[in-house]
């Protein structure tokens, strides 16, 4: 049964890691915890509501997960300062095409809540309420992120 949601889902659940990792390889452990996650609690899933928000929700709260982590860990971090870090990230060559590579380091500099809001909305498509869903936020969160996220791109 898993391997079927693999096969239909795997493509926009890899752009969902892509998209929401720095590297390529934290894109793949992303990808692979998450689906890990799945098998153990696939039990749990509803089959009468859709699996893909389900899928995207376990993706961005393992995501989020890793973020807590690594903040906690203070030798992970090893810059001084915000600067110094995006001095670093940005002599690094993207891997977003370059035609959007500016709007790409605009939506990485957003803070983290409005720039998975972005990310599921624009980049994965999904709706105001799936958004909502996902987020376990109300619809009404998700327009003001997404308003203040266009704000914060613009300056």
């Amino acid at each position: 049964m898993v391997d079927e949601y693999i096969k239909k889902y795997g493509k926009r659940l890899y752009g969902l890691c892509l998209t929401l990792c720095a590297f390529s390889d934290e894109a793949d452990d992303l990808y692979q915890d998450t689906w890990l996650k799945v098998l153990k609690n696939i039990s749990q899933y509803d089959e009468t509501k859709e699996f893909e928000p389900w899928l995207t929700k376990i993706c961005v709260n393992t995501y989020r997960n890793k973020l807590r982590r690594i903040a906690k860990a203070p030798f992970y971090n090893r810059f001084s300062d915000g600067d110094e870090k995006d001095r670093v990230l940005e002599s690094v060559s993207a891997e977003h095409p370059k035609d959007y590579g500016d709007l790409h380091k605009a939506i990485d500099k957003l803070p983290e809540k409005y720039r998975i809001t972005v990310i599921l909305f624009y980049f994965n498509d999904l709706d105001l309420k799936s958004v909502a869903s996902t987020l376990g936020i109300p619809v009404g969160t998700v327009k003001s992120r997404l308003n203040k996220a266009k704000k914060l791109i613009k300056e």
